[in-house]
């Protein structure tokens, strides 16, 4: 790879919870180089630091505190150099946005679940279906641009500690999930309402997990799924049992985690992409942001067995995970495979 040549990349919603992981990553990719990036109306011309209500917990980079907020204009963004644009919009917004950049000749990586049921469209997690992404020749490439969308963040966490575990062959997922609420956006919830509280009903979230994990790890197990938000800022902690074809035992399951990597070397993406660790009180939410890269990798524990069930717990960041971290992982995929750096 030329490593003095970086793709010009346009971050589109990028003051929202989301879309400050997407610019806090961005700020020093080895890759990638945030050219534009749009918020709302009433924020356009102001610096980036001005106008953006900082919730990540460590220091807004300061390569990224000068970046001027954009109208959201695809003439402008071609004219800036903007190939690859990371979508942190809302999926009402996206639903009408994400088309009309992809048929400009974009290459969309998106946050938005407007898109992600499309045929042609990928549901992308490079650890457990990276050929997923040949899936955007069906809608054009080379020739015209595409949409790659990342998953539901707490679909992420659970597809990515049942990836090493499908050669056993996995035929039901009972999924209780225990969300921070940062996965509502920003400003999200009322403090009246969180605080000191847990709500256990998130619209929509138990039918995406269930549809969701089929169509990334191409298997069809029945799948059980509670979603409550909790009064915590980031992480979700999911508890999760399974019935397997194959009577394993604990061993085997750690050590489908511990043998699971990714053949292809991307900046995004952990040496160890799922760590377990058989601490009694692992994983905590607090540990969100830990790992390397930062808040990429998804943490197991309280593995056991009962009768012919295996359950255990896992932890993954999901506003970097679970949403802007990846898909900038997806988009180094892409870059990497298709040779842009070449």
């Amino acid at each position: 790879m030329n490593e003095n040549k970086k793709i010009k990349v346009a971050v589109i919603g990028a003051t929202g919870a989301v879309g400050q992981v997407f610019m806090w990553k961005l700020a020093q990719h080895p890759w990638f180089d945030v050219v534009y990036a749009t918020a709302s109306a009433s924020r356009i011309g102001l610096a980036y630091s001005e106008t953006t209500h900082w919730i990540l917990p460590l220091e807004m980079p300061q390569e990224i505190r000068d970046i001027k907020m954009k109208e959201f204009k695809i003439k402008s963004m071609q004219e800036a150099g903007v190939q690859i644009v990371f979508s942190a919009l809302p999926a009402g917004v996206a639903r009408e946005a994400e088309p009309q950049l992809r048929a400009a000749g974009f290459y969309i990586f998106s946050n938005a679940a407007a898109m992600r049921y499309d045929s042609n469209v990928p549901i992308l997690i490079p650890e457990t279906n990276y050929e997923k992404l040949d899936l955007i020749r069906d809608q054009g490439y080379p020739k015209t641009g595409f949409v790659v969308t990342n998953a539901n963040c707490v679909t992420t966490g659970l597809a990515m500690a049942l990836a090493p575990l499908r050669k056993f062959g996995i035929n039901t997922v009972s999924i209780n999930s225990y969300q921070s609420v940062s996965g509502a956006g920003y400003p999200g919830l009322s403090s009246l309402d969180i605080q000191d509280n847990c709500i256990p009903f998130i619209n929509g979230e138990e039918e995406k997990i269930e549809k969701e994990i089929k169509k990334i790890l191409s298997i069809d197990p029945e799948v059980y799924a509670f979603t409550v938000r909790v009064p915590v800022m980031f992480g979700h902690l999911e508890t999760v049992w399974l019935d397997l074809d194959k009577d394993v035992d604990v061993d085997d399951i750690e050590k489908a985690w511990k043998d699971f990597k990714i053949e292809t070397d991307l900046p995004s993406t952990p040496e160890q992409p799922v760590v377990y660790s058989s601490e009694k009180t692992f994983p905590q939410q607090k540990y969100s942001f830990w790992g390397n890269p930062s808040g990429m990798v998804v943490y197991t524990g309280r593995l056991k067995k009962k009768k012919n069930k295996i359950g255990f717990c896992l932890m993954v960041n999901n506003i970097v995970k679970g949403a802007a971290g990846g898909s900038i992982q997806n988009a180094e995929l892409f870059v990497k495979k298709y040779g842009l750096l070449d």
